[in-house]
């Protein structure tokens, strides 16, 4: 089967039930913002989710990626995947026993001492996906993208169900039939008084229904931990830890930032957090199509490693992905004002000047995800641990610089975090290319990148000129502009064919 053909089935695969899932979810971003959660209160929720994305990578040390590594090298696969299991097993069940023994004194480490109880239900939603990681890593080395698509749908289903149960029909049952039997039913599973409670409630039940629908991948295991294999596991993965550490931090650590830096009363800068926050989120579609994306590629990649013209094979999949990121950036920022901006409550909108620079940042650590392989596939990792530190470092200094400045800077507060986001991982693209030009030369096409890029770019700065002021106009200004890009890139793509194979 044509490489292209199996790496785009599959990411259609993959991509279709999780962006419609992630979509789904994403649409709870509304529920929040527009009047269930106040700014401070949707700060809080994406504190704790991005303490929350800092400890997963902690607690799964690489060992996915380590796992598809050696599955390729390894002749008893099955012992791969058990070593790999009952390793995150036994360091989860540590990690839970500290965070149940000890709640209050953590919550108080993280400036909540009132909320001891979000720390246990967080451990166990993160110990629960933790103990997933391997068998959804199976489940794509097996190339089983259908089942991997369908449980992760559950979950995300599950999670947009409960809290659309929660949030919307236990309230207005309770409220419109309070002395009836309904009433009496919904408060023996309902407080008034809850609101984040039920969000994170939710997804601790989505974890564990995901978890229980994994299980075949797990009851008929072979239970045997070879200790030789897991220590070169370990060496492999250890520097994929350091580097996973470092993007996290890359991906969530402004939020934290903003909420301790901001030279602002707590509760305030919970409502900048959360401000910020909701903006962010409207980079979904990037992020959704790269995730979809790496969800297929990373197993591909490593299948196609031993194929003559495997290099070629990967700068051709970089042609492809630079016309798609391009477009969804483009798309993205072309209907911003007209669709995607009213998915968040007006509360929320005024952070809207960060979302072009995420965008582009995503596109930017969408790129730097293709150039990146070249690491994991010649086992050299401690380069990509380095690189990623570096990304950390900036990442790091530049909010702590930018965030505290007052009004009068041209850049501070969320803004500071977002263009510290965008030259992060424009740093970590152009190291990723260099460095991997020595180890690992593939013959992208500069050319192409830059100028679908610049030209993705220039038709947004374009549309910020545009002499309509009526929305139909401006929508259909915007859909010429879109039809200027795809119509050039049909043009190029006649003229200069990506090399046959």
């Amino acid at each position: 089967m044509n490489p292209f053909k199996k790496l785009a089935g599959q990411t259609a695969i993959y991509g279709i039930p999780s962006i419609l899932g992630r979509f789904l979810n994403y649409l709870l971003v509304p529920l929040y913002t527009y009047g269930i959660l106040t700014p401070g209160e949707f700060g809080i929720v994406n504190l704790f989710y991005s303490y929350t994305a800092l400890l997963m990578v902690f607690l799964t040390y690489g060992m996915e990626t380590a796992f598809f590594r050696f599955s390729e090298t390894e002749q008893d696969k099955p012992t791969v995947y058990s070593t790999g299991l009952i390793s995150l097993v036994a360091s989860t069940v540590l990690f839970l026993l500290f965070t149940n023994l000890f709640p209050q004194t953590i919550a108080g480490w993280l400036q909540y001492p009132q909320y001891p109880n979000f720390v246990i239900w967080f451990a166990w939603i993160m110990a629960l996906d933790v103990l997933s990681a391997i068998p959804f890593a199976r489940l794509r080395a097996l190339n089983r993208p259908i089942w991997f698509s369908a449980v992760k749908s559950v979950n995300i289903f599950t999670l947009v169900v409960l809290n659309l149960f929660f949030l919307l029909l236990c309230p207005f049952l309770n409220q419109n039939y309070a002395d009836t039997w309904i009433g009496a039913a919904i408060r023996v599973i309902y407080r008034p008084d809850w609101t984040l409670e039920y969000i994170f409630i939710s997804n601790l039940i989505a974890s564990m229904v995901t978890l229980i629908l994994l299980l075949p991948q797990v009851i008929h295991l072979r239970w045997n931990f070879n200790t030789a294999l897991w220590k070169r596991m370990i060496l492999y993965s250890l520097p994929l830890m350091i580097a996973g550490m470092a993007g996290i931090v890359n991906e969530t650590v402004d939020r934290i930032l903003l909420r301790y830096l901001l030279p602002l009363s707590p509760a305030d800068a919970e409502a900048q957090v959360g401000i910020y926050s909701a903006c962010y989120k409207i980079a979904v579609l990037m992020v959704l199509f790269i995730q979809a994306y790496r969800f297929a590629a990373e197993p591909f990649f490593f299948s196609q490693m031993k194929n003559r013209d495997a290099n070629l094979v990967y700068a051709r999949i970089m042609d492809y992905f630079i016309i798609v990121v391009s477009t969804i950036f483009l798309v993205t920022m072309l209907f911003l004002d007209t669709l995607f901006i009213r998915l968040t409550g007006p509360e929320f909108r005024s952070a809207r000047a960060v979302i072009p620079v995420l965008m582009l940042a995503k596109l930017f650590l969408g790129v730097y995800f293709n150039l990146s392989i070249w690491y994991k596939l010649t086992g050299k990792t401690l380069w990509g641990a380095l690189i990623t530190m570096i990304g950390m470092i900036i990442t790091l200094g530049l909010n702590l610089y930018w965030i505290p400045l007052s009004p009068d800077h041209l850049i501070h507060g969320y803004m500071g975090s977002a263009y510290a986001t965008l030259l992060c991982y424009t740093v970590m693209m152009i190291l990723a290319y260099l460095i991997g030009r020595k180890y690992y030369p593939i013959p992208y096409n500069l050319k192409k990148f830059f100028g679908y890029i610049t030209l993705a770019l220039m038709l947004y700065a374009i549309s910020t000129l545009s002499p309509f002021h009526h929305k139909l106009g401006i929508i259909a200004f915007n859909l010429v502009l879109l039809g200027v890009f795809i119509f050039t890139v049909y043009l190029v793509e006649l003229r200069m064919p990506a090399r046959k194979i």
